[in-house]
């Protein structure tokens, strides 16, 4: 049933229609006139087939509402009484090895299984031969996870505002023998898209934005990152390649490296932000795997999706509650505001920045 377009929902983004040409006529974004900066209005999801309602407007009301204490700012490179640290006991009495690098074990506290999270220091503080290892590894555990199980799902909660337990780095990965529900939409939605139009819906929406720029924040060689059209989150994001790609294992040498790269100038414009451990959650979705990895799955686009909760400041962040819990979900920044305030940021980290100071100020 059509979506009814009330008075007040005056921009929408057209739903999988293409303006009635064959020519690169933004069809995904419809012909969509200058976006509101301030009154509300509706977008369309097309990647997970849902609304949402933007009401930029309500940056301007006052904020007397819960105010996060301080992030913790270091976490101890080792902590003996930490399980995810080298040389550390495990609640199943397994000692960890002395690793000093990216490391994969067994979650000793399941939902599914297996579970692998992988220790380590905050990505953007890492260099970017260290974060591809762990691109790497996250290769390496799809393709052997995928041998065996239909969907693996690789992602990293950041900080105690996401749910983190544990404050040590790192991410997990969750194999099922089913597709997850937004997994599941997102095939349902693919697939009808390249039925319909005979490429990728994802290929299309990231040529588009590179043509309209303004959610843009990086660009690389193989990669994009943008503030997508229909964003819920404050300042979510998604992250790309450029080439046809339907997992992470068919990722080159140079997308990796490049991955790598643009992991790294992303992950540090989120902590310059506020000027703090930009908290998130994230994670990798590709094409199925399991036992019809060999079936055509071309309508598949690998991409990551950054789900960061922070709003206002370092200590106020935005609630999924009330209207959005029962109606429909719902965004206060506009994607185009929030994408123009993350481009601008530098892609230094701020921390480099305050120990260049301190020394600068220690030698004067």
């Amino acid at each position: 049933m059509p979506r009814p377009q009330p008075s007040e929902r005056a921009v929408t983004a057209g739903r999988l229609g293409r303006a009635g040409t064959r020519s690169r006529a933004l069809p995904l974004l419809g012909k969509l006139p200058s976006l509101p900066r301030e009154h509300q209005h509706i977008r369309y999801n097309p990647l997970q087939d849902e609304w949402v309602l933007v009401s930029a407007h309500r940056m301007k009301r006052p904020w007397q509402g819960q105010v996060e204490p301080p992030l913790l700012m270091t976490v101890p490179r080792h902590d003996p009484h930490n399980p995810l640290c080298p040389g550390a006991t495990r609640a199943n009495g397994e000692v960890n090895p002395y690793y000093d690098g990216t490391f994969l074990f067994d979650n000793d506290f399941p939902a599914l299984q297996p579970d692998a999270p992988n220790p380590d220091v905050t990505l953007p503080l890492m260099s970017v031969p260290e974060i591809r290892t762990v691109v790497d590894a996250w290769a390496s555990v799809t393709e052997e996870l995928g041998a065996r199980y239909p969907w693996v799902q690789i992602f990293e909660n950041k900080g105690a505002m996401m749910g983190c337990s544990n404050p040590h780095p790192h991410c997990q990965v969750w194999a099922s023998s089913f597709l997850p529900d937004i997994a599941q939409r997102e095939e349902r939605s693919q697939r009808a898209y390249q039925s319909q139009h005979g490429e990728p819906l994802l290929m299309e929406y990231g040529r588009q934005e590179l043509l309209r720029k303004e959610r843009l924040v990086l660009t690389s060689e193989h990669w994009l990152v943008l503030v997508p059209f229909w964003a819920v989150w404050p300042f979510q994001t998604l992250l790309l390649p450029r080439r046809h790609v339907r997992r992470l294992p068919e990722l080159t040498p140079a997308e990796r490296d490049d991955l790598a790269s643009i992991m790294k100038k992303l992950l540090t414009k989120y902590d310059n932000l506020f000027e703090t451990s930009f908290p998130y959650s994230m994670g990798w979705h590709g094409a199925p795997t399991g036992s019809e990895a060999e079936a055509n799955w071309d309508h598949w686009q690998l991409h990551a999706h950054y789900y960061p909760p922070l709003l206002r400041s370092a200590t106020v962040r935005k609630f999924m509650v009330g209207y959005e819990m029962l109606a429909q979900a719902q965004r206060d920044l506009t994607p185009e505001q929030a994408a123009e305030r993350l481009r601008m940021l530098p892609e230094v980290h701020y921390c480099l920045g305050q120990q260049k100071d301190r020394e600068t100020a220690t030698i004067a």
